[in-house]
């Protein structure tokens, strides 16, 4: 491998992390937001938010992606591979986030909502001083996990063009003949981004055991 092909690979490698960045930030709140459409059973709202939780979760990544690349065009909406890979991540992991989400709203006492209600606390600030910081706690290491798929994810991307670490990898191997050095290469930078959020998802979970310790 030459110098040129690294920084390719290293190249492939800050999109996913663009990506994976960009599809978490947007992906997690969306996720809260369905989830708390689904836990308040808002009228019709929860039906179609289970409805589409449920066409997510079933449909294959790579379906999607090609479905956004192609579809959107033909009702006149522009989107380039790296958009329309975006779309799909953000779709993708907000439908599983959403159930994490969910899973950890259904676990959280009702007696402690009833009591905030009991003593006038508003809605938002019983979400911001009860449900968010239990719901968090809960569902964290349902998210990181969903993360480290994400991150994982991103080389089905490559179907519509986006050069990732692995795609960029694959380009490398099949021009050089050797493809063990350059996947080498990949997976040398695939473990320190997946052991990052395991690391960061430790971190939180120290300082919420701290916090506790220290009420």
């Amino acid at each position: 491998m030459t110098h040129a092909d690294v920084l390719s690979i290293f190249s492939g490698a800050l999109t996913t992390l663009l990506l994976s960045i960009a599809g978490i930030a947007l992906g997690l709140p969306l996720g809260l937001g369905l989830a708390l459409a689904r836990w308040a059973k808002v009228p019709l709202l929860n039906q179609l938010v289970a409805v589409y939780v449920s066409l997510l979760r079933a449909t294959p990544l790579i379906t999607l992606v090609l479905l956004i690349f192609f579809a959107l065009p033909t009702a006149g909406i522009s989107v380039g591979p790296v958009t329309a890979g975006l779309i799909a991540l953000v779709l993708n992991t907000a439908a599983f986030n959403c159930e994490v989400w969910r899973a950890a709203l259904m676990d959280l006492p009702k007696d402690q909502i009833e009591a905030a209600q009991s003593v006038g606390m508003g809605q938002t600030l019983r979400f911001r001083r009860i449900v968010l910081p239990q719901v968090w706690r809960t569902a964290l290491p349902g998210l990181i996990n969903e993360m480290s798929q994400l991150v994982k994810l991103t080389p089905v991307l490559a179907v519509v063009g986006v050069v990732d670490i692995t795609r960029a990898a694959v380009r490398i191997g099949a021009q050089t003949y050797e493809p063990l050095p350059p996947f080498l290469v990949a997976l040398a930078i695939y473990i320190p981004i997946v052991y990052a959020l395991v690391s960061v998802q430790r971190w939180v979970e120290r300082r919420s055991v701290l916090r506790e310790a220290a009420a």
